[in-house]
C-alpha cells in the first residue's frame, strides 16, 4: 500500500536557516485542529526558531500537540539549561503547556512577550514562579555578535499581545500569526511560491480578514523597520522568494475588506479560545459575502473604542464563554454599550461555548430581545469544542447573515432593460448540473450552469462557484467531488430542490435518491450522467471562484436523453 502524507506521524525538522539561526519545523501531516483555518487538511507546521550567539534565544515554542517530540528534539541539538529567553509572538493555553514543560528543565529562562502577552502568561503560569521582560516596542533585546532584536507589537482583535522580532545581525524578521500558511511539506523556503498562493489566501481569509483595519497598522509598522531578507512566520514555509508579493497581497487583501458597504461588528470574549473560533467561522462566513467585520475583543477594548464600532454598523454579533453562570464583567460591559449606542433596526446574534451550562448566552439573548432587536439566527450553544459540522454550520450562519443585510440594504429601483452587452453575455448557455461532495462528515450541494469542458489530456472541466456559496469551502485543491448532469425534460424536480434556500446545517439529500460514488461523493440516481473530479486549481474572478477539476471517472445513466440547457437573457444574473 502507498505511504500517503496524511499517514505519516508527527515529527521535527531541524535545519540552520541563517548565521547562528536554527529553524525547529514541528511537523503535523494531517488536521492539527478542529479550528476553520486548519480546514484544507494539507498539514501545518509549528515553526520554532533558535539564536545561539553570546546569549541563546528561543522563538514560539509549540503548543502541547508537539511538546514532547519538541522537547527531545531540542535537547539532542543543544543544552536546553543554557537558553537564556524564550520570545513569545503570542500567548495561549496551548502553548503554555510546553512553556511549564521548558521551565522544569530550565527554571532560568527569561519571557520576552508584549504587556498583553505578558498579564496572559502570569494568568495561565497560575502560582508559578516566572521571569518576565516586557517589550513595548522601543526596547531592543542584545544577544552579543552583532544580533540586536527589535520589538513591534502587531495586535489584532484574536491575539491582542501580538509581537513581531526583528534580528539586525540575519535581517529577520519573525512575524508570529502574520504571513503564515497551514501547509506541511519538507521545503523550509517558499522557492516556487506561486505553489503556496491558495494557502495563503486561505489562511488570510480565515485568520486575518476580520481584523483588516489593524492588520494594515501592523503592516504600516512592519514598513518602517530596516531592510527585511526573509519573514520567519509561525506556520508554513518561510517566506522568501515571494516576500514582495504577499505583503503586497495582505495590503491589497485588508483594504478590499475596508471598502465594504456593509459592517457587522462582531464582539466577543474568550476563556478558552472555543468561543474564538465560533467567532472566527461566523466571520468566515461573513466575510465570504462580502461583508466587512470589525472584530472586538472585549477583554481588551476600551468602551470608547467599541462605541465607536458599534454606532457605525449594520449589524451585531455577540459571543461569550461562561464562567461561574455568568458572562465575563467586559461582556456585560460591552452588551450596556450596544443597548444604549446601536439602533434597534440593526441584526442582532449571539453565540457561545459553555462547559457545564450556557448562562451567559441565555443572558444575551434575553436582553437584547427585551430591547426590540431582531435575531438573524437562533442562538450558538456549542458545549466545549467545536466540530468540524459546528464550524461549517456557523460559517454558512455567517453568510446567511451578510446576504439578509444586504438585502435590507439594497434601494429598490425599477429594473432597467439589459445593455447590449448584458444581452450578448446572457447568450451564453451552460448545461444544468447539481455539483455535489462528502467529505468527512460534512456534505453540500449546489445548482450549477457556469460549467465548461477545459482539457482533453488529462479530462478536465471548470465550474464558476459563488464565492457565498456554502460548498466553496469543499472546494480546495485535492477535494473530492461529483458533477451529475441533468436531462432536458426531466431536470425540473432536481432543478427545483436545489434552488431552494437551505438553513445552515441543514440536509441537501433529505428525500433525493443518491448513492455514493468512488470518491464518496453522492451521485444523483435521476441524473442522466456523473462524473467523479478531483480540484486541481482554483483562480480568483470578480464574485466568483473559477474552480479547475480533473476527471477520474464517470458514468452516463440514460444515452437517449439530451443535456438540459440553461438559456439567459441577460449577464447580470444566473
Amino acid at each position: 500500500m502507498t505511504t500517503t502524507a496524511i499517514e505519516r506521524p508527527r515529527d521535527v525538522q531541524v535545519l540552520p536557516i541563517a548565521e547562528n539561526t536554527t529553524i525547529v519545523r514541528s511537523r503535523s501531516w494531517g488536521r492539527l485542529r478542529f479550528e476553520i483555518e486548519y480546514a484544507l487538511q494539507r498539514g501545518t507546521t509549528a515553526n520554532s526558531y533558535l539564536i545561539r550567539s553570546n546569549k541563546t534565544a528561543l522563538f514560539d515554542p509549540p503548543g502541547e500537540s508537539f511538546t514532547e517530540i519538541f522537547l527531545e528534539a531540542l535537547q539532542q541539538r543543544i543544552d536546553v539549561t543554557k537558553i537564556d529567553f524564550v520570545v513569545i509572538g503570542h500567548v495561549n493555553p496551548n502553548r503554555v503547556v510546553t512553556l511549564k514543560a521548558l521551565l522544569d528543565i530550565a527554571p532560568q529562562i527569561t519571557f520576552v512577550c508584549s504587556n498583553p502577552g505578558a498579564i496572559a502568561l502570569r494568568s495561565f503560569m497560575e502560582d508559578r514562579k516566572v521571569k518576565i521582560k516586557v517589550m513595548r516596542g522601543e526596547e531592543t533585546l542584545n544577544l552579543g555578535n552583532g544580533h540586536r532584536l527589535l520589538f513591534t507589537p502587531t495586535p489584532t482583535p484574536r491575539w491582542p499581545d501580538g509581537l513581531a522580532t526583528y534580528d539586525t545581525k540575519t535581517q529577520i524578521l519573525y512575524t508570529d500569526k502574520f504571513f503564515g500558511a497551514h501547509v506541511c511539506g519538507d521545503q523550509v523556503f517558499d522557492e516556487g511560491w506561486s505553489v503556496y498562493a491558495n494557502d495563503r489566501r486561505y489562511y488570510f481569509d480565515c485568520l486575518m480578514a476580520p481584523h483588516a483595519r489593524q492588520v494594515e497598522t501592523a503592516l504600516d509598522k512592519l514598513a518602517s523597520l530596516p531592510p527585511v531578507k526573509f519573514y520567519a512566520p509561525g506556520h508554513g514555509p518561510i517566506v522568501r522568494d515571494g516576500m514582495k508579493e504577499l505583503t503586497d497581497s495582505y495590503r491589497q487583501w485588508s483594504q478590499e475588506q475596508k471598502g465594504k458597504d456593509v459592517t457587522v461588528a462582531l464582539l466577543f470574549a474568550s476563556a478558552y479560545g472555543n468561543t474564538a473560533t465560533i467567532g472566527q467561522a461566523i466571520a468566515r462566513g461573513l466575510t465570504k459575502a462580502g461583508v466587512q467585520v470589525e472584530s472586538i475583543n472585549c477583554e481588551v477594548a476600551a468602551p470608547e473604542d467599541i462605541q465607536a464600532v458599534v454606532e457605525k454598523c449594520s449589524g451585531f454579533i455577540i459571543g461569550s464563554p461562561t464562567l461561574g453562570g455568568h458572562a465575563p464583567t467586559q461582556i456585560q460591559t460591552a452588551l450596556g454599550i450596544v443597548l444604549s449606542s446601536v439602533p434597534k433596526t440593526a441584526l442582532a446574534g449571539v453565540f457561545g461555548s459553555f462547559g457545564w451550562s450556557g448562562e451567559a448566552i441565555d443572558l444575551l439573548e434575553s436582553k437584547l430581545r427585551n430591547a426590540g432587536y431582531q435575531f438573524g439566527f437562533d442562538p450558538i450553544r456549542v458545549k466545549f469544542k467545536p466540530t468540524d459540522v459546528t464550524l461549517k454550520t456557523c460559517e454558512e450562519i455567517g453568510t446567511d447573515f451578510a446576504q439578509t443585510l444586504k438585502k435590507a440594504k439594497k434601494v429598490r429601483t425599477p429594473r432597467q432593460p439589459a445593455s447590449n452587452v448584458e444581452q450578448a453575455t446572457g447568450r451564453i448557455v451552460g448545461s444544468l448540473c447539481v455539483l455535489t461532495t462528502k467529505q468527512g462528515d460534512l456534505s453540500s450541494a449546489m445548482l450549477a450552469s457556469w460549467v465548461s469542458q477545459a482539457t482533453f489530456s488529462p479530462p478536465g472541466l471548470t465550474v464558476a462557484v459563488a464565492k457565498e456559496r456554502a460548498i466553496e469551502s469543499l472546494l480546495h485543491h485535492e477535494r473530492p467531488f461529483v458533477l451529475n448532469v441533468l436531462g432536458e425534460g426531466k431536470h425540473l424536480g432536481l432543478m427545483k430542490h436545489f434552488l431552494k434556500p437551505f438553513k445552515p446545517g441543514e440536509d441537501r439529500f433529505e428525500g433525493v435518491n443518491v448513492e455514493e460514488s468512488e470518491n464518496g461523493s453522492p451521485i444523483l440516481k435521476d441524473a442522466i450522467a456523473y462524473l467523479d473530479c478531483t480540484v486541481k486549481n482554483r483562480m480568483e474572478c470578480g464574485d466568483h471562484w473559477l474552480v479547475y477539476a480533473t476527471v477520474d471517472s464517470g458514468n452516463v445513466f440514460d444515452p437517449d436523453t439530451k443535456t438540459a440547457v440553461h438559456h439567459r437573457k441577460s449577464g447580470t444574473n444566473y
